[in-house]
């Protein structure tokens, strides 16, 4: 049964948004290539890395497009001109990085690395959510996804040295959907408070996210893993958990910025990362692109 498409009718006065004045995310329109002669491994030579993020990608399609509707359900209700451009620029962002990977999915596919069927699995389960979640719960949805998103950018992506690992004709991709995953991580949250969503839900969300994300990213790698003969390979297990869990434990320093989240003050915009940020287009993008 489809769940009531109610409209939340709490009064939006009195939420003020810590989001920095005047910051609307930039729509980019990129044309990344994929060369035929890019290593199996193009993260450090390493089949589990290179294949968690491969299954990253094959959920961006499907995920992206689930998100750009949350927001778009609730976007005639918000009146702050700010955020009505927020809004604008979050949905083409997300229309391009879900284009950018339908494209790198096929590439990859072509290659050998079974996708289609991990993205088809994301699908299904979109739309299982659009079917049994509230509008309102597919947005906090959405905002816990984003604060996920965000922190692997920031903390993961541009803070490390992961890019200066990958191959450097696909490392800008990935520094492209970074930068852009922190430029908009606080419109779907922005929008979900101006509508007067609830904090039970946008916490209790989280907690359905933090359980979900981890376990079908785990699974998927372990899919690709077996696909590619690679499953007993516990040399690269061992490292991709040094790297994520010990030293430098790049998921384990996620975990205080993680739990920022529960606290009735978080925005996304108490850490700002525009510095970060700034070094991360001058390093990985081209001109057209900076902005």
């Amino acid at each position: 049964m489809n769940a009531p498409a109610t409209q939340i009718k709490k009064s939006t006065r009195g939420y003020r948004s810590a989001t920095p004045p005047g910051l609307v995310p930039e729509v980019r329109s990129p044309d990344f290539e994929f060369p035929e002669d890019l290593p199996k491994y193009w993260w450090d030579n390493d089949p589990v890395k290179t294949l968690l993020l491969g299954a990253l990608s094959a959920s961006f399609p499907p995920g992206e497009k689930f998100f750009i509707d949350s927001v778009r359900h609730y976007q005639d209700q918000i009146t702050d001109p700010e955020l009505k451009k927020a809004i604008r620029a979050f949905i083409g962002q997300e229309a391009h990085h879900s284009k950018e990977h339908k494209l790198m999915n096929g590439f990859l596919e072509e290659r050998g690395v079974g996708l289609g069927r991990l993205e088809r699995e994301v699908q299904w389960f979109m739309n299982k959510l659009r079917r049994n979640f509230t509008p309102e719960r597919q947005l906090a949805h959405t905002v816990a996804v984003e604060h996920f998103t965000a922190l692997m950018a920031e903390e993961f992506l541009l803070k490390f040295d992961a890019l200066e690992e990958m191959d450097p004709r696909i490392a800008p991709v990935w520094a492209w959907h970074a930068i852009e995953e922190s430029e908009h991580k606080a419109v779907a949250f922005d929008v979900y408070k101006s509508i007067g969503g609830s904090e039970f839900i946008r916490v209790t969300e989280m907690m359905v996210v933090s359980v979900i994300f981890p376990f079908f990213s785990t699974l998927h790698v372990i899919q690709l893993m077996k696909e590619d003969g690679q499953l007993g390979n516990l040399k690269s297990w061992a490292g991709a958990f040094n790297y994520m869990w010990g030293k430098p434990g790049v998921f384990r320093k996620l975990i205080p910025s993680y739990l920022k989240y529960y606290s009735p003050n978080f925005h996304p915009w108490n850490n700002d990362a525009r510095d970060l940020v700034e070094k991360a287009k001058k390093r990985w993008l081209p001109a057209s692109l900076q902005g």
